[in-house]
């Protein structure tokens, strides 16, 4: 049976209350007289259908309020209630349910809400999980290098490093590590900045393979420190975003940082922007060892290290490639990793691209 409406209640009681009366008098008075012609009843019997007639609206008004108080006033009573606990932060209270239509909307209303919010506790739960584990990590990244450049400087202090080839050589250290610290400062920003500044990412007219190009361009110095060959190929044209230029930035040169550290002595790593539909996509791809099975399930966690990164020397944190994607998502686009059929790493991704036309 289909749940009614309170102005549909109404009517009903108006109706009960203006039948059932009737209906107790009439059956009273063919008790009494065994006739249906009023005019001929005597005054007895009047007597008797009037009381009859007064119990039937005496029951109306009972049968009336019975049901406003099971159908009507108990359920917005539990209601209440579950608002209240609900304000207390049990989101596991049980709604009431009932036959009027507004109050069972209402309680739709409610489940809806309670659902929002127990997935924004969990979510808020999995955050705060999150946030303290990063730091965690990170504090514990950053305690390596700077035991090592402490020590580094206290042997420059206290004069262990004698003849100037020493002096340089824990001069270029400590400039290695002070790199390294900056890494790692410039990573957990970023990461902070991606989970909790959304709304503040700039949208300004960009070119993706300028972009790319300006990252190649950063990259090149560590590259020729390895003999690594970096080829690229971009869209004649360029290919148009409105996006955080200097976000975008930081995540392909993300991808490229990771290519480079995996990419041995004399490799080669190839980059692509190229149009694609509506889309710019890029792919950055090495002649390194690639991804494990696990990697490629996991590569994208925050703080994961593959069995071959996991050098601290590298001066990663394990959250670049986190960055780069959750980069890439805010802008509407998506990044995924893979193996190349021929051999080495490959990340692939997309953005949509911006026609300059305005709507």
């Amino acid at each position: 049976m289909g749940k009614l409406r309170v102005r549909t209640s109404f009517l009903l009681s108006v109706a009960l209350l203006l039948l059932l009366p009737w209906i107790f008098f009439v059956t009273a008075f063919l008790m009494a007289t065994g006739s249906l012609d009023i005019g001929s009843g005597q005054p007895g019997s009047y007597i008797a259908s009037h009381i009859a007639a007064f119990t039937g609206l005496l029951l109306a008004f009972l049968i009336i309020g019975l049901r406003i108080r099971r159908h009507l006033l108990d359920p917005l009573e539990r209601m209440g209630q579950a608002a209240r606990q609900i304000a207390e932060g049990d989101l596991d209270v049980g709604l009431p349910q009932s036959s009027v239509k507004e109050i069972a909307e209402v309680r739709d209303g409610f489940e809806v809400m309670v659902s929002g919010l127990q997935d924004a506790y969990r979510k808020q739960a999995a955050l705060e999980e999150e946030r303290r584990f990063v730091i965690a990590a990170v504090a514990h990244d950053l305690r390596t290098p700077l035991f090592a450049l402490r020590g580094y400087l206290d042997g420059l202090e206290q004069g262990i490093a004698r003849t100037p080839e020493q002096v340089a050589k824990y001069v270029a250290v400590c400039k290695e590590k002070s790199a390294q610290l900056d890494r790692l400062v410039e990573d957990l920003f970023t990461f902070t900045r991606m989970e909790y500044a959304e709304t503040e990412l700039s949208r300004e007219p960009s070119d993706l393979c300028e972009i790319a190009q300006r990252s190649v361009e950063s990259l090149e110095p560590q590259a020729q420190e390895k003999k690594i060959l970096i080829h690229t190929r971009f869209e004649l044209g360029g290919c148009p975003l409105k996006a955080d230029a200097h976000l975008l930035e930081r995540a392909i040169s993300n991808l490229l940082d990771n290519a480079v550290r995996h990419t041995p002595l004399h490799g080669r790593i190839a980059v692509a922007c190229l149009r694609d539909g509506e889309r710019a996509a890029f792919t950055i791809r090495d002649s390194g060892p690639g991804f494990s099975p696990e990697e490629l399930e996991r590569i994208f966690e925050p703080l994961y290290r593959g069995e071959q990164s996991r050098n601290r020397a590298t001066g990663g944190a394990g959250l670049g490639l986190t960055i780069s994607q959750r980069i890439i998502r805010q802008h509407g686009g998506e990044l995924t990793a893979s193996n190349y059929p021929e051999g080495g790493a490959m990340l692939s991704g997309w953005i949509p691209l911006h026609s300059g036309r305005t709507p």
